[in-house]
């Protein structure tokens, strides 16, 4: 007797409803995923939204360590031993998100390729994302740093379209992730708009369009603002 043909998984399907250790919850702009130093006890995918890792040290100072966005999974640490979260995750949109408890994402990595395959593929883009991340603090100029951050959040060299639109986010929180002051970042960003690099209205708090040719600060050293 031939063997029963084995079921199509799709995985956006599973991410998408609730089910065993499965729970989808709605996170309105600012509140906590979870905080540092909670139980590590399931995985997160983003549905919908936005989000952002910060650290807070023991002497009370916060650094942003990524930002987040649709189709993201984070929590991971927990399936390699991780008992404590060790950063806080904060919805930066209202979002939607997924929670998987740790034995349910285990089992379904286990019984099933078609997850697994995206998983890995996710755990390996993040690993070349952190690597490229040290690179970047150890090597290249805070004004560099600001156009690779920029170019990275409007998904630039992604598949798919790029997203030009920067979804609200303060000065603050950049020169957080590039490790500069605010004062130099609002500096780069009137820089990046006279040369026609990125545009916005008012404050970037509401919104930065993103253009292609900010590639140029990362390609050439220093870019030359015409008089």
């Amino acid at each position: 007797m031939a063997a029963k043909k084995r079921r199509l998984f799709e995985t956006k399907s599973f991410l998408a409803h609730v089910g065993d250790g499965r729970s989808i919850g709605k996170y309105r702009k600012g509140q906590v995923v979870f905080s540092q130093g909670d139980p590590g006890d399931a995985v997160f995918y983003i549905q919908k939204g936005k989000a952002k890792l910060t650290v807070v040290s023991e002497q009370g100072k916060e650094a942003v360590i990524a930002m987040l966005g649709t189709d993201d999974f984070f929590g991971e640490g927990c399936l390699a031993g991780q008992a404590q979260r060790i950063a806080t995750v904060t919805a930066m949109a209202d979002s939607v998100i997924v929670r998987l408890e740790k034995s349910a994402i285990i089992k379904v990595i286990h019984e099933e390729p078609a997850f697994s395959e995206m998983f890995i593929a996710h755990l390996l883009s993040r690993a070349i994302r952190v690597e490229a991340d040290l690179v970047d603090q150890l090597f290249n100029s805070s004004e560099k740093r600001l156009a690779r951050l920029l170019l990275l959040l409007a998904n630039f060299g992604k598949e798919g379209r790029p997203e030009p639109i920067i979804a609200k986010i303060s000065q603050e929180t950049l020169a957080e992730m590039i490790g500069t002051t605010r004062s130099r970042v609002s500096f780069f960003m009137n820089r990046f708009r006279k040369l026609g690099f990125i545009a916005y209205n008012g404050g970037i708090e509401h919104g930065i369009e993103v253009h292609s040719s900010l590639l140029n600060v990362i390609l050439h050293d220093q870019p030359q603002i015409k008089r």
